[in-house]
C-alpha cells in the first residue's frame, strides 16, 4: 500500500547526550511496525520529535508524501497523527467524556458545550472499540487500566492515519491486551499505519510486521517479524548476547520479619488479609486487576486507613497511620505509577534522590548541606549504574528504566527493612529489567525483604520465593513457583470474583 511516513536521518541533542543519532524509520501504510531497544536507546525521543513534544535538530519527516515539522503535539494530532503515551496524562478530576474532548468539545446552536452530543460521541466510540467505561465517570475512579483504554480511544477519536502506541499494554490484563490488538488490526485494516513501541517481545511478535531495533540513539536494523525470534532481538538490543532473563537465585529466606493480620480497610475492599514476610525473602503478590494488590502495598505503607487487624515486624506491632510513620518503621515504597506519583519530573535527580531523607541533611536546623546531598547523589548514579550526564539533569528526561533505578536509591538512602515494589518494572526494557531483577536479589541477599506486585506471571515464577494470589480484596492462596503453573495462579486469581 506504500509508505505513509518517513523519518530521514534524524538527529536530536540535549545537554551532554545525543539522544537521536541520524535515524531513519520508514512506516508503511496499513502495517504494524514495532519499536524497540533498551530504555535511553531513543524510541520515545524519535516519536516525540514525530508529535511534535521536541524539536529535531537535523533531519526530514515526510507524511503521506508532504514534509512536515510539527511544533506542538496539537498541530500533529490535527495533521492526522495521534500518540498514545506511556506515562498518562489525564484531567483526574474531570468525566471521561471531558478528557476525550478536551480542547474540541462539542457546541450547542448557542456556543455552549453540548454535554449530550459528547456522551453520544463517546460512546460511539467506547462501542465500536468494546471498552466498558461510563462516559460519565470521573478519571480519579478508574483503575489505570481503564485509563489506558480511554487514552486509546482518544487517540481514535481523531481519526488519525499514524497511532503511535508507547507501551500501550504495560497496565493492561490479558483479555485486555486481546482487546487492544482487536483494535489495532481494525485500523491497520482500515489502511492506518501503526508503530508499537513495547518491551514486551512476545507481544511484539505476535502483532506485528516489522521490528525495528534501536540502541545508544542509533537505528541498528529492521527486520521482518516473520523472520525475528526474542533471541535476535534481545542479541541486537543489547549488544550481546543475553542467555538468562533472570539472574540465579542466590537469597536465603530466613525468619519472619513481617506479620499481617486479619488486615480489613475502612475505604478500600481488602477483607481479613493474613500473610507473613520473611528476611532475605522476595514475596510476590499476583491477581487480576482490582484483586487489591496495589491497595494492599498503600495499606502497609499508610496511605490508606485500617478498620481493624494489626501489622507486626519482628514480632512488634506498629502503627501506619501515615507514609512517614511506616518509613520510620522500615518501609519503602516505589509505587506503579512512576511519573504521577513516584518522581518530581522538573526537579533534578539530586533533589529526587535525597528527598526522602530531607531532614539529615539540615545542618543546625537552618540550611541544607549540600555536598553530602551531592555525594550521596552520585552513590545512586555510581552503584546503580544510571545513565545520566550528571545529578543536575531533570529526572524527566531519564529513561523509564534510569527514573526507577533513582527511585530505588532514594529508599536506599533511607536504609529500609522492607521494600513494597508495585509493578517496579513496567515500561522497562528487558536488560534494565535484568538490573532491576538482581538489585532486588542482592537486596534480599543483604537481609532485606521484598514484596512485589507484578501483573507478569512469568516475572513472578522468575524472581520470588512464594507467590500469594490475590482475588477481590482477599488472599485466594499462596503457591511456590517452582511447583506451580500460570493456569493455577489463573484459576487461584478468579476464586472470589
Amino acid at each position: 500500500m506504500g509508505q505513509i511516513l518517513e523519518m530521514k536521518n534524524i538527529t536530536k541533542e540535549f545537554p551532554g547526550v545525543k539522544a537521536l543519532n541520524d535515524v531513519s524509520f520508514l512506516l508503511d501504510r496499513g502495517s504494524v511496525h514495532a519499536l524497540v531497544g533498551e530504555n535511553g536507546a531513543g524510541k520515545s525521543t524519535l516519536m516525540k520529535v514525530l508529535f511534535g513534544i521536541y524539536s529535531k535538530d537535523q533531519g526530514t519527516i515526510i507524511l503521506d508524501d508532504k514534509e512536515v515539522n510539527f511544533q506542538s503535539p496539537r498541530q500533529a494530532l490535527n495533521n492526522g497523527v495521534a500518540m498514545v503515551h506511556q506515562e498518562l496524562n489525564q484531567v483526574s478530576t474531570r468525566p471521561v467524556m471531558e478528557n476525550i474532548w478536551l480542547g474540541r468539545f462539542p457546541k450547542t446552536s448557542i456556543n455552549t458545550i453540548n454535554h449530550k452530543k459528547m456522551y453520544q460521541l463517546t460512546k460511539d466510540i467506547f462501542d465500536d472499540l468494546g471498552i466498558d467505561v461510563d462516559p460519565k465517570a470521573r478519571i480519579s475512579t478508574l483503575s489505570v487500566s481503564k485509563r489506558q483504554m480511554v487514552e486509546i480511544a482518544k487517540a481514535v477519536s481523531y481519526d488519525s492515519k499514524v497511532f503511535v502506541f508507547d507501551e500501550p499494554t504495560s497496565s493492561l490484563t490479558e483479555a485486555e491486551v486481546n482487546q487492544l490488538f482487536k483494535i489495532i488490526t481494525t485500523l491497520k485494516n482500515k489502511g492506518c499505519g501503526i508503530i508499537y513501541i513495547s518491551h514486551k517481545l512476545n507481544e511484539i511478535l505476535k502483532i506485528s510486521d516489522e521490528v525495528s531495533i534501536m540502541r545508544d540513539g542509533k537505528m541498528v536494523t529492521t527486520l521482518k517479524a516473520k523472520d525475528a525470534t526474542n533471541e535476535i532481538i534481545i542479541k541486537h538490543m543489547v549488544g550481546r548476547n543475553l542467555v538468562n532473563i533472570y539472574p540465579p537465585k542466590t537469597n536465603k529466606p530466613k525468619d519472619v520479619v513481617l506479620e499481617v493480620n486479619d488486615l480489613t480497610t475502612t475505604y478500600l475492599h481488602l477483607k481479613n488479609i493474613n500473610f507473613y514476610a520473611r528476611e532475605g525473602e522476595i514475596l510476590g503478590f499476583s491477581g487480576l486487576n482490582g484483586a487489591g494488590r496495589t491497595e494492599l502495598m498503600e495499606s502497609l505503607f499508610g496511605l490508606t486507613a485500617l478498620k481493624s487487624g494489626q501489622i507486626k515486624v519482628k514480632g512488634k506491632k506498629i502503627k501506619v497511620k501515615s507514609s512517614v510513620q511506616s518509613i520510620k518503621n522500615g518501609f519503602a515504597y516505589v509505587s506503579e505509577e512512576r511519573r504521577a506519583n513516584g518522581i518530581f519530573g522538573v526537579l533534578n535527580i539530586k533533589d529526587n534522590s535525597t528527598i526522602s531523607k530531607g531532614k539529615d541533611y539540615l545542618k543546625y536546623g537552618l540550611y541544607l548541606d549540600n555536598p553530602s546531598m551531592i555525594k550521596d547523589t552520585k552513590s545512586v548514579i555510581n552503584d546503580l549504574r544510571v545513565k545520566t550526564p550528571g545529578y543536575k539533569v531533570k529526572m524527566q528526561t531519564l529513561s523509564g528504566g534510569n527514573q526507577q533505578k533513582c527511585i530505588f536509591g532514594r529508599w536506599l538512602l533511607t536504609n529500609p527493612e522492607i521494600f513494597l515494589l508495585d509493578e517496579p518494572t513496567r515500561g522497562i526494557d528487558v536488560g534494565a529489567k535484568y538490573e532491576i531483577y538482581q538489585l532486588m536479589i542482592d537486596l534480599a541477599n543483604s537481609g532485606k525483604t521484598i514484596l512485589i506486585v507484578s501483573s507478569e506471571m512469568q516475572e513472578l515464577l522468575g524472581i520470588c520465593d512464594r507467590i500469594i494470589v490475590m482475588s477481590n480484596g482477599q488472599i485466594a492462596g499462596e503457591v511456590i513457583p517452582k511447583n506451580t503453573s500460570q493456569e493455577e495462579i489463573i484459576t487461584l486469581a478468579g476464586k472470589y470474583v
